[in-house]
């Protein structure tokens, strides 16, 4: 009765019991098997990559038949910072990881076991404890902070277990009449766990990433309810987790260490807990020491999601490098299926690095460049398109001032079979089609130093005079090499190579003089194609600057 009375006491207002909630949110209707996942931060800064990434390995491993859904834990207000979940919820949208359901940012939410912000199922977690002080498994504390430091003083001077347990725990048998008068005075409480862990005790679980883990059971009297009524993480962690049918909990493993807590609640609570696949950190080779270290907020640029935006990395590359850092087989199945989805790659948390994957920025860009080479001149059209409406103005007016020529720019060489690799980024676009517009060209010519100043423009006054742009791609270079005959030059580096000493160079060279005169470098894409899309006006313009510089 002194149970019943105290939990009264405590939550006078809270009518609904654990039952009533097992009903609102019944198991959910999947495949046999599937999985339900979530991703759950706190709104206390910006999305770090690290994050993304447990993200991400939460959404494959909830694969196309389960539920990958977004959590707002936010009970801890003092270090709530301003339109952080509104950051969080664009940060997975810009790399295409988007929950199937829950938070969906300005306070709107989507499915039927909302809500999925922390702050708004306080009755919720008030209901479970309840029912727990009713059960004589929670208990008010009233112990000030001066008492708990002193307590912490003791156990640090003994070199004990720092907590509030056994004989530190001195309010665990308090009866319902004490509580009351303390409350009636006006004292504040938490609420705590009658832990039923035993000193000796251990526990054992396998975790889906780092194999069978073996550690000392909880015996600490964990607060469940704080002063203001919130719950702490471990506690509202474990009835959403069991409210909400999460199956698998994909997290850092700096949570290892709280395992044995989190299975006690749910064994208290009555629930089946979910499969934990605790993931290592993403690392980074430090150029300071030699070693390896955690990516950092602090030091590390890239450790912010929008890092990548405003770089301008494709959700789509993105995704790949995670995948590679997910699992290791991942870049063979990638060679050997160049076209699949990588949904259709089988993805295992088994085979996750239990150490803690290496950040490449280096490997990352080179991943890009492959996917974006993949991508249809209209896809990357699109793309920069949007991408330079918010980071480049300049581009984007020239881009969408002609948007037929712009896409002819991007299909050069695209979509071959050796399609080029040369953007990485969207923020290279800008630089990779300058010479296309006067706007952005510079004049300046990377001319070759082997060819003089002489015979350069001796090559353009010629080639000017020939120049046919309704010619063929077939006939292009044989044209170039008769121009290069006709001026002392070998029709190909073979011949150049059999006698240097009869020729000025070869067609290659004088190829090369007339791409530095339309274009400006000494290398890139198709020359014929450049001064397709160009038009023989900005063509012929463009070789009289060239011969016109002194």
């Amino acid at each position: 009765m002194d149970n019943l009375t105290m939990s009264q006491l405590l939550f006078p207002s809270i009518d609904k019991t654990a039952a009533d909630h097992e009903a609102a949110y019944p198991p959910r209707e999947l495949k046999e098997g599937a999985k339900v996942t979530r991703f759950a931060p706190s709104p206390t800064g910006f999305l770090h990559f690290g994050s993304l990434f447990a993200a991400f390995i939460a959404a494959k491993t909830a694969g196309k038949d389960g539920v990958f859904y977004l959590r707002i834990e936010d009970t801890d207000k003092k270090r709530e910072v301003e339109n952080a979940v509104a950051g969080i919820v664009d940060g997975l949208k810009a790399f295409g990881i988007a929950p199937s359901e829950g938070a969906l940012g300005n306070g709107e939410e989507t499915g039927d076991y909302g809500p999925y912000t922390q702050s708004k199922r306080t009755s919720i977690y008030q209901s479970y404890v309840k029912e727990l002080v009713e059960q004589g498994l929670a208990y008010p504390c009233f112990m000030t902070e001066e008492e708990i430091s002193a307590v912490r003083e003791k156990q640090e001077a003994e070199k004990i277990l720092p907590g509030i347990y056994g004989e530190y725990a001195i309010y665990r048998d308090i009866t319902a009449e004490e509580a009351k008068k303390r409350i009636d005075k006006g004292e504040e409480y938490v609420v705590r766990l009658k832990s039923p862990g035993k000193p000796d005790g251990r526990i054992s679980f396998k975790d889906e990433i780092k194999g069978r883990i073996e550690m000392p059971e909880n015996i600490l009297d964990v607060v469940l309810l704080k002063k203001d009524g919130t719950p702490t993480y471990h506690f509202a962690h474990a009835v959403d987790d069991h409210l909400m049918r999460t199956t698998h909990v994909t997290r850092g493993d700096e949570w290892i260490s709280s395992v044995p807590i989190h299975l006690q609640l749910f064994r208290v609570l009555g629930f089946k807990s979910p499969k934990y696949a605790h993931i290592a950190p993403i690392m980074k080779e430090d150029a300071e020491t030699g070693g390896k270290r955690k990516l950092s907020k602090r030091k590390d640029p890239e450790a912010a999601v929008s890092f990548y935006a405003e770089a301008g990395y494709p959700a789509g590359a993105v995704n790949e490098y995670l995948m590679t850092i997910a699992n290791s087989n991942y870049e063979d199945w990638r060679r050997a299926n160049k076209t699949e989805s990588m949904d259709k790659f089988d993805f295992k948390l088994s085979k996750m690095s239990k150490a803690g994957a290496l950040f490449d920025l280096v490997k990352l860009h080179d991943v890009s460049k492959t996917y974006i080479s993949t991508l249809t001149a209209d896809d990357v059209y699109s793309a920069v398109e949007a991408w330079s409406e918010k980071y480049d103005t300049e581009l984007h007016s020239l881009l969408v001032s002609d948007t037929e020529y712009a896409r002819r720019i991007f299909s050069i060489e695209r979509g071959n079979k050796k399609p080029r690799k040369d953007i990485g980024k969207w923020s290279e676009v800008k630089d990779y089609i300058a010479y296309f517009y006067d706007e952005l060209f510079d004049g300046v010519r990377g001319w070759a130093e082997n060819v003089s100043k002489e015979d350069r423009d001796l090559i353009l006054k010629r080639y000017a005079e020939i120049y046919d742009p309704s010619g063929s791609a077939a006939d292009w270079f044989p044209q170039v090499q008769e121009l290069a005959a006709e001026l002392g030059f070998a029709r190909s580096p073979k011949e150049y190579k059999q006698a240097p000493e009869s020729f000025k160079g070869h067609a290659g060279d004088v190829a090369g003089v007339i791409r530095a005169a339309v274009t400006g470098r000494l290398n890139t894409p198709d020359l014929y194609s450049i001064m397709q899309v160009m038009g023989a006006d900005k063509v012929k313009e463009r070789i009289e600057q060239a011969i016109n510089i002194k």
